[in-house]
C-alpha cells in the first residue's frame, strides 16, 4: 500500500475506534452496537479494492482485538473484518465513482449481517456462546438497522477522503519530472537542429552587420 493510504487508513481507523468505544458503546441501545469501524473499512475497501480492503480490515480488526475493553480471543474480529473488507473490495466501482447510493447501502446491509454471523460463527468454534443468549435474530436486525442509519454520514465521507488521498503529490511530481525529461529529449532530438540553425543564422547576421558597420566607418574616415 502507498504511504498516503497507510496514513489515511490508520488515522480513520483510530478515530472510528475511539468514537465507537467512547460514544457509541455507551449509548446502551437495544441489540447490537453501531459499528463505525465496519463502515470505515467498507468505505476504504470500495476505493482501494479487495487487497487494500483485506489489509485495512485485518489491521482494524486486530486493533479492536487488542484495545480494551476487549473480552474475546485476539484475532477474532481481525478475521471478520479481513473477510468483509476483501468481499467489499470486490464490488469496487470500475471508475472509482459511485453513481447511486443503492449499491453502497446494499453492501452495508450485507456487511452488517455477514460480520455478525461470521463473528458468532467464529465464537461458536472457540466456545463463545454469548450470541445465543442475546438472540442472534435481534443482533442481526439491529446491526443492519444501526449501520444502515449511520452509513450515509460515514461511508461517502470516507470514500471521498480515500479518493482524494489517491492523488499522491510525490507521484505527480515524479511523473511531471519524467514528462519534463521526455519533453526536453524530444526538443533536443526533434528540434535541436532548428534551434542550432536559428542561432547560426543570428550569428551570421550579426557578423554581416559588424562588417557593414566597419565599412561605413572606413568610408567616413577616407572622406
Amino acid at each position: 500500500m502507498r504511504v498516503n493510504r497507510i496514513l489515511l487508513s490508520s488515522s480513520l481507523i483510530v478515530v472510528a475506534l475511539v468514537i465507537q468505544v467512547s460514544v457509541l458503546a455507551r449509548l446502551h441501545l437495544p441489540g447490537a452496537v453501531p459499528d463505525l469501524l465496519l463502515l470505515t473499512v467498507l468505505g476504504l475497501a470500495l476505493v482501494y479494492g479487495h487487497v487494500g480492503g483485506a489489509l485495512v480490515g485485518f489491521a482494524a480488526g486486530l486493533l479492536v482485538d487488542l484495545a480494551p475493553p476487549a473480552d474475546h480471543a485476539a484475532g477474532r474480529y481481525a478475521l471478520v473484518l479481513c473477510v468483509i473488507g476483501y468481499l467489499a473490495g470486490l464490488v469496487k466501482p470500475e471508475s472509482g465513482q459511485v453513481k447511486s447510493a443503492t449499491g453502497p447501502m446494499v453492501v452495508v446491509v450485507a456487511a452488517a449481517l455477514g460480520s455478525t454471523l461470521l463473528y458468532a460463527g467464529v465464537g461458536a468454534l472457540v466456545g463463545d456462546t454469548a450470541a445465543r443468549h442475546v438472540g442472534l435474530g435481534g443482533l442481526l436486525f439491529t446491526a443492519a438497522l444501526y449501520d444502515l442509519l449511520l452509513a450515509p454520514f460515514v461511508v461517502p465521507g470516507v470514500m471521498a477522503l480515500a479518493r482524494r488521498a489517491e492523488n499522491d503529490p510525490l507521484a505527480e511530481t515524479s511523473s511531471t519530472a519524467k514528462t519534463g525529461d521526455v519533453s526536453s529529449g524530444w526538443i533536443s532530438g526533434g528540434t535541436g537542429l532548428r534551434i542550432g540553425g536559428q542561432r547560426g543564422g543570428l550569428r551570421m547576421k550579426a557578423a554581416r552587420a559588424r562588417v557593414a558597420r566597419a565599412g561605413r566607418i572606413k568610408g567616413v574616415k577616407r572622406l
